[in-house]
């Protein structure tokens, strides 16, 4: 049985936390949302949403103002902005669902749903860019390839070449010439791939994950056995497929949040939450309710969940549970992954309610952090084994393309089942109190 948290919320925590500490802590978190909104337009994202409708097919997003240093701030000041929008997103909509018997409900009800929408519509793009770089490497990984230093694209790393003919053709039968042509033509065509996937993955990755794909620098020094030279064929064609789906989809998912940052619901919820940095719509017994029943049935809420976890069989090394159904022909997310999300969702409700009752002297639980850190390389790694199986699925793909994408979902569920692993190590250890 999972054993329980150091109880940050407990009699013995201190005073009594009441409503006016809830107050406090959502309009902090609304100053935050609101110098993160400004950051984001200071920083070209309002050029950026304009540029993207001012001309150009429906849809497809334009270069965005400041990516070629021509207009806006550096792109990654965009993405910090991003990231602390939906940073305070998530803790203002975990605070409502937590406490939530002490603020007004219909206005509760009303924004809650809101800041989940434009939390989950910003992080869309990040997470395929992401998802993309994992499913690379460990395709680089799998290949047998080591990571090589960046270089320019125009100079990609050497690839073996076939033997010219044009200076052997007079000393040949008719016969021979025929069948080395056909040779340079196949050899030429198992090439081609490696050489188009590696400048476009130096493209999108800075270079290093690109070379790795290519894996004709290490044939010379270490020549491949047949099963993983015809992985490293099947890796470029997969990987070519991959940043085509995942690139793709990483595109849509960056018009679709530049147009809901420009859409009317966006201005809505931006509009409710500068009210809330001002005045907080508590309940008339909030003023002096007691917040620590509430964060302890959060607690308690975790601890069910992380009960209902197959923590045993997660506790024993290489038990092959992620693994199961893995040649199902259902598209649906795996089954036994949704409880682990769950936890997830609850751990990081659990982490909100302490910042809550204690604020910025809520003391740091190692065991909360290794266990969140834990179960987000669970989320990662399910969804790449699920981008891994829907590209798979591709109609009309090579038998090695097909090979290698198999492989990698292997691979991706095997790092699911390692999450469990340190999941269920972190959370078994006492906690340590420190004076």
């Amino acid at each position: 049985m999972a054993q329980r948290h150091h109880d940050l919320t407990g009699p013995a925590a201190g005073p009594a936390t009441t409503g006016d500490a809830l107050a406090g802590y959502l309009r902090d978190q609304a100053t935050e949302f609101l110098r993160a909104l400004r950051l984001h337009r200071e920083s070209g994202g309002a050029a950026a949403h304009h540029s993207s409708h001012a001309g150009g097919p429906a849809g497809r997003a334009q270069p965005r103002a400041g990516d070629d240093g021509t207009a806006g701030g550096p792109p990654q000041d965009r993405t910090d902005a991003v990231r602390a929008l939906r940073r305070s997103a998530r803790r203002i909509s975990g605070s409502l669902h937590t406490f939530r018997p002490l603020l007004d409900p219909a206005w509760s009800e009303d924004i809650r749903p809101e800041l989940a929408w434009l939390s989950g519509t910003l992080a869309l793009e990040h997470a395929y860019g992401a998802r993309l770089e994992r499913l690379l490497l460990a395709l680089n990984r799998l290949s047998g390839s080591t990571p090589a230093p960046p270089a320019p694209p125009s100079a990609p790393a050497p690839m073996p070449m076939p033997v010219p003919v044009q200076a052997q053709t007079q000393l040949q039968t008719p016969t021979q010439t025929q069948t080395q042509t056909q040779v340079q033509t196949q050899t030429q065509t198992q090439v081609q791939p490696q050489v188009q996937v590696q400048v476009q993955v130096q493209r999108q990755t800075g270079g290093a994950a690109g070379q790795a794909l290519g894996g004709g620098g290490r044939a010379g020094a270490h020549p491949a056995a047949p099963d993983r030279g015809h992985l490293t064929v099947g890796a470029a064609k997969a990987g070519a497929l991959l940043d085509r789906q995942l690139t793709l989809a990483r595109t849509r998912a960056h018009s679709t949040a530049l147009q809901a940052l420009g859409s009317a619901r966006f201005h809505a919820v931006a509009d409710k939450v500068a009210v809330l940095a001002s005045e907080v719509p508590l309940t008339p017994a909030a003023a002096t309710a007691d917040l620590r029943p509430l964060a302890r049935a959060a607690e308690e809420r975790l601890a069910d969940a992380v009960t209902a976890l197959p923590l045993r069989t997660a506790g024993s090394p290489y038990n092959a549970e992620a693994l199961i159904h893995g040649l199902s022909s259902d598209p649906a997310p795996h089954p036994q992954d949704a409880p682990w999300h769950q936890v997830r969702l609850l751990l990081r409700l659990h982490r909100y309610a302490c910042e809550v009752v204690h604020g910025s002297d809520a003391p740091l639980d190692v065991r909360l952090l290794t266990a969140g850190q834990a179960l987000d390389r669970h989320r990662d790694a399910s969804e790449a084994a699920s981008a891994a199986a829907q590209a798979a699925r591709t109609p009309r793909i090579a038998p090695a393309t097909a090979y290698a994408l198999g492989v990698l979902h292997a691979d991706q569920r095997h790092e699911v089942e390692a999450a469990r692993y340190a999941f269920q190590r972190s959370w078994q250890k006492q906690a340590i109190g420190t004076p």
